[in-house]
């Protein structure tokens, strides 16, 4: 069984802000794998399928991003899941040029709520990542630049991450990440 999440913050006023990046590219995921997520499980909206004979969780914390860690620790506990083989999450960086997309299999957190809190969830650093670079504007507040949306050049930048990181998301259900790694921060160089 595979845990896929995407970290965002619920409710309209966020749903296109760089912060729910994570949420797009899982919208993106569900809908190539032909699965709704709305079910309410784990403080978090889910949606199971199977693709390739691999049971599929998609989750999507309702939490805000701060306690993702919440859902994610739950799913993880009640499925007996191991998290450094069978969880990927996917979410926004500060620290990488917007539309560029990094594939790790751990890590700390860089400074990221969502992923501190699922770390601290987990008890581990050893969880696959995909990394979405969403820029960042240091003349403005962090919080500020994170709550806001994609104009002109960067929007396209951005939704050509989106669909790179569901490709990667959808290759996980049946591959190695070691070898999705290899596939796409390559492709991304």
């Amino acid at each position: 069984m595979k845990l896929i999440v995407g970290l965002g913050n619920p409710g309209k006023e966020y749903e296109n802000t760089r912060h729910n990046t994570g949420f797009k590219c899982l919208d993106l995921v569900s809908s190539k794998l032909g699965v709704s997520v709305n079910r309410k499980a784990f403080n978090a909206l889910i949606g199971k399928t199977t693709y390739k004979g691999e049971q599929v969780i998609l989750m999507k914390p309702q939490t805000y991003m701060n306690l993702s860690g919440e859902a994610v620790g739950k799913a993880v506990r009640y499925y007996h899941l191991d998290a450094e083989k069978d969880v990927l999450v996917v979410y926004d960086d500060l620290d990488l040029p917007v539309g560029t997309v990094r594939l790790r299999e751990s890590g700390s957190a860089g400074g990221h709520n969502g992923i501190k809190s699922i770390i601290a969830h987990l008890g581990t650093r050893q969880f696959c990542r995909i990394r979405v670079g969403i820029g960042n504007d240091k003349a403005r507040d962090t919080k500020d630049y994170v709550l806001s949306g994609f104009y002109g050049e960067d929007s396209e930048k951005w939704q050509q991450a989106i669909e790179t990181s569901s490709d990667a998301c959808v290759d996980f259900i049946a591959d190695r990440f070691q070898n999705v790694m290899n596939k796409y921060n390559i492709k991304n160089k």
